[in-house]
Order: C-alpha cells, then structure tokens, then sequence
C-alpha cells in the first residue's frame, strides 16, 4: 500500500531511457470505480502539467515512478484534489476533510480515504467534485 503524500515530488522518468520528466504534482481519481486513473506530472523546467493514463505506467515505487510512455492520453478527465477536500455523507452530513489516500501502486485501486476520524473504505466512494467527496453514509 502507498499512500497520495508519498508520491507528491517523486521524479518521473522514461523506463526505456531513464529521461525525467519531472514530478508527481498530483493522482486523478475515478471515485465511483474507486481507481487512480491519471498523473499529473509537473515538468522540472518548464513548469507545465502533463497528464499521463494510469496505464502508461510501468511502476510506482518509493523513489521514482517509471512509465512505458510519456505521450498524453488522448482524453483528460477534470481533476479534483483530494487532500483538503471536504468529505460528505450522501444524506449531506459533513464527515470531515481528506487528510491522505491509501492505493495499491501496482494497479491504482484506492483502499481508504484518510481522515481525522479513521480511515473511510473505498467502496464508500461515490463521487468526486470541485465541492466535495461524496460517499455513502455507514
């Protein structure tokens, strides 16, 4: 298990030639499938976003991430930062706010939402917005 913080600066690099491309900025969730689905990758000179499909990745370990290609995906999904999101209940009850996410790095499957109250399952999650995470209520 990973968790979000650990991979925020990791540097991302080509498998084939070991080139940088810069840093993890952030992990695209698919809420409703409970899946990491993109990267954003924050260039180290140019400072630009690229955006790269959970399946151009070769591996995600506690150093670097490796990826099989750095070409973008032919669509991108709207992003939604998780950490210091709020999270509600589908009744509308406030629960607190998204402290970290646990996932498993070899397939991107999200396990739990950190929060200050415990950890939430991630078979809780069913939608993610610029407002909130929404998740059924327990």
């Amino acid at each position: 298990m990973m968790l979000f913080s650990q991979t925020r600066g990791l540097p991302v690099l080509t498998l084939a030639e070991a080139d940088e491309i810069g840093v993890v900025r952030s992990l695209t969730v698919d809420a409703p499938s409970g899946v990491v689905t993109h990267v954003r990758v924050r260039g180290r000179h140019t400072r630009k976003d690229t955006v790269l499909a959970w399946g151009a990745l070769h591996a995600i370990g506690p150093d670097a991430v490796l990826v099989r290609s750095a070409a973008p995906p032919a669509e991108v999904p709207p992003h939604h930062e998780l950490p210091g999101l709020r999270i509600l209940a589908e009744t509308g009850d406030q629960l607190g706010t998204v402290q970290d996410v646990v996932f498993e790095p070899e397939t991107g499957r999200i396990e739990a939402v950190r929060t200050a109250q415990g950890d939430l399952p991630a078979d809780r999650l069913l939608g993610l917005g610029d407002y909130a995470l929404v998740v059924r209520s327990g």
